[in-house]
């Protein structure tokens, strides 16, 4: 395990074209990677934020086969990184509905893992209105996966408010979790939450997010950080298509936890 490495969180305020958002999207890797990152991670939703729930729907592909999940693969390969691959549709038994799904790809290109969303989004106040569960099936198992950076734990956007299902994966050392938080839940509980993740499981959070005003009309958070196991916020930005950058510590998340070794204390399992 490398006990230093540059991950890197991607910004982006994706719209209603799909080749579009992926070329965008291509373009945040490049720069990422260009400036030395071995893990970048995309936002949820990196590929479509379309004008209707529907939308999405259209665009599922088979798990394994499709061109948004080749093109995540081959910007893996391409710059030799470890790539979260944002979120994309892929299609479920039940008619209307998709996974919404994050691919861990390895730096030959190859899935390392795969984790269906499990906690669907819900919302209603101040005009806003959200139901995931209307064309989103949720997943049933958590994921984490090793890699030459350290364990990873995968998550997306809404599971941050449940913490027990990290609690099942822990410990693990990196947490990443493509996001589009509304502006409204963002401003409130964005930050308090990715910082309490990290402090409770004492590893590093990598949060993609997406990030300013959409075209379907849609108001994202955005502030995109990385965060260390003592909840220190190393980089973050706040609205707007970038990237941003921080040093991976494996020696800070054992320093942490054997200075306070909360991990160990744990009695309930």
């Amino acid at each position: 395990m490398k006990s230093k490495c540059l991950a890197a969180a991607v910004q982006m305020v994706s719209g209603t074209d799909w080749q579009h958002n992926l070329r965008s999207a291509q373009t945040l890797v490049d720069e990422a990677a260009s400036r030395g990152a071995s893990l970048v991670v995309l936002p949820e939703y990196f590929c479509l934020m379309g004008r209707h729930e529907e939308d999405k729907v259209a665009l599922a592909e088979v798990p394994g086969q499709g061109q948004l999940q080749q093109a995540l693969a081959d910007m893996a390969r391409c710059h030799k990184i470890w790539l979260v691959g944002g979120t994309v549709p892929l299609v479920t038994p039940v008619p209307g509905k998709v996974y919404n799904t994050t691919w861990l790809f390895d730096p030959s290109g190859e899935p390392a893992a795969r984790y269906d969303k499990i906690h669907l989004f819900g919302f209603s106040g101040l005009g806003e209105t959200y139901c995931e569960s209307n064309t989103i099936a949720p997943g049933t198992q958590p994921v984490k996966a090793r890699t030459e950076l350290g364990e990873l734990a995968l998550g997306i956007c809404y599971d941050l408010r449940f913490p027990e299902l990290f609690r099942q994966m822990a410990p693990f050392d990196l947490l990443a979790l493509p996001a589009a938080f509304t502006a409204t839940t963002g401003q409130a509980h964005w930050e308090v939450l990715l910082r309490a993740r990290a402090i409770e499981n004492q590893c590093y959070v990598i949060a993609a997010a997406q990030g300013g005003q959409h075209q379907n009309g849609r108001a994202t958070h955005g502030h995109s950080m990385i965060i260390d196991p003592w909840g220190r916020i190393l980089a973050e930005l706040p609205q707007g298509e970038g990237v941003v950058l921080a040093e991976i510590d494996t020696n800070l998340i054992q320093s942490v936890r054997s200075r306070l070794p909360a991990l160990a204390h744990r009695v309930l399992k």
